[in-house]
């Protein structure tokens, strides 16, 4: 059997059946499991020197192979190209991107410097798959260096419309080297749409059925969903049961009913619009006052790029208004944590909460609106609100209350309706979406990619 090879940004490499462990990283050791494999990317150090030969630790089968980055590296590559202007582009804010030549520079550098090393340890056989926007350049690389064998790319970010990517300086030279790839998975049919129009606007391509031919080049392209394993984050969501943590939510709430939002603090997650929309609720809908508290938890990341430390005060001064306009001795309206909790605790309070808040203003999938859903008691449900803009509402929008994260009105209704629903509708809805969770798991996302891959 042919060893898989998995190239990142970051390597994850964790003990088998950790509870921290997310999506992504449980998907690709299962399937470095079956096979065997190497795992490369970044450690996420920063060191004086560019690391020449990976640093290499071995776990049963896999081969963890990490390398650090020069503090020039890190800011051009990582905290430039990649985080910003890739990613905000990528989400749809263009008003954040800024690009200069040198963090494109960079960029390139180190997908040929990853290709470098994938090519010391290549055999003939072997199959590479490659994740996300860090590396879109890194299939190109491995051609120039005379690589031939089966590459794969996954974006787990959306994919923009060819007007949007079109704001990127070398948009040109990106979706020619995602054409070096011999497959390239996207989260949703819509951005498998976005990428053909580009490629045939732009490219001149030939599409036919699900490849898309440039020149002698003939590419696979397809939607493949990433999901969850639901039966694990139920049990999952059982673990913390008589944790302090969930202890004290559940008698701070003093029988409140509960809205609950877990999400990394980012500004395309719609964050101060959630907070806009739960006050409008409040305001014309006064029975909820006092009777429903609305628990944002949003860890920090990426915090030595602007738009993240924006974000932040954004967050805290619109908590701070609304707080201090309708805070009552004994309620507290929102409770905002810049803080993480361990992935268990945080499937708990999905667990006992009413309604799940998932309304990101643009991305690629969001498995939290999943593990929301499987998080919940069978007998007793919650309701997820979910934004039409995230990559999940392809597969849960006859389950979930969507809505238009930019209409605060509309956000109020559903957290109202949510909040209001029967059990047997709250039954009805939960039991299709689990039934969806269950056909469009984990192992099926991964299963599909690499035997497309593989053909």
């Amino acid at each position: 059997m042919s060893r898989l090879i998995v190239v990142s940004n970051r390597v994850a490499p964790i003990t088998e059946g950790k509870s921290s462990a997310g999506g992504l990283v449980v998907g690709v050791l299962d399937a470095l499991r079956e096979t065997g494999g190497i795992w490369l990317g970044w450690n996420g150090n920063i060191e004086p020197e560019p690391t020449q030969q990976p640093v290499t630790e071995s776990d049963k089968n896999i081969d963890f192979c990490t390398v650090a980055l020069t503090q020039r590296d890190y800011d051009h590559y990582y905290r430039g190209f990649s985080n910003g202007l890739l990613w905000p582009t990528f989400h749809y804010r263009i008003d954040l991107s800024r690009y200069t030549g040198d963090d494109y520079a960079g960029y390139l550098k180190v997908n040929r410097h990853f290709a470098q090393i994938l090519a010391s340890s290549l055999r003939d056989d072997d199959r590479i798959w490659v994740h996300d926007y860090h590396l879109i350049p890194l299939g190109k690389a491995c051609r120039d260096l005379g690589i031939r064998n089966r590459i794969g790319f996954f974006l787990h970010i959306p994919f923009p419309s060819p007007s949007v990517l079109t704001t990127i300086p070398p948009h040109r030279a990106l979706v020619e080297a995602m054409c070096a790839y011999d497959l390239l998975g996207f989260q949703t049919q819509t951005d498998v749409q976005a990428f053909v129009d580009y490629a045939t606007r732009y490219l001149g391509a030939a599409v036919s059925g699900n490849e898309v031919k440039i020149g002698d080049r003939s590419i696979k392209v397809g939607a493949y969903p990433i999901g969850i394993h639901p039966d694990q984050i139920r049990a999952l969501s059982k673990q913390s049961r008589r944790s302090k943590p969930l202890d004290a939510l559940k008698s701070g709430l003093q029988h409140r009913k509960l809205i609950v939002s877990v999400d990394r603090l980012d500004y395309s997650k719609g964050l101060v619009e959630r907070f806009n929309a739960f006050e409008r609720l409040l305001e014309t809908a006064p029975r909820h006052r006092g009777k429903v508290t609305f628990v944002q938890i949003a860890p920090p990341s990426r915090q030595d790029v602007q738009g993240y430390r924006q974000i932040r005060r954004q967050l805290e001064s619109t908590a701070g208004r609304i707080n201090g306009k309708w805070t009552e001795l004994s309620w507290t309206p929102i409770r905002y944590m810049n803080r993480s909790y361990e992935r268990a605790l945080l499937m708990s309070f999905f667990r006992v909460s009413q309604v799940g808040l998932v309304t990101p203003l643009r991305d690629g999938m969001n498995l939290v609106a999943k593990e929301y859903i499987a998080s919940q008691p069978a007998h007793d449900p919650g309701v997820l609100v979910l934004s039409e803009f995230a990559g999940a509402a392809a597969e849960m929008r006859d389950g979930a209350l969507m809505v238009n994260p930019y209409d605060v009105q509309g956000m109020a209704d559903a957290l109202d309706r949510a909040l209001s629903m029967a059990l047997d509708e709250r039954k009805s809805r939960y039991e299709h979406l689990m039934e969806i969770l269950r056909k469009n798991d984990l192992s099926s996302w991964r299963d599909r990619f690499l035997a497309d891959l593989g053909d």
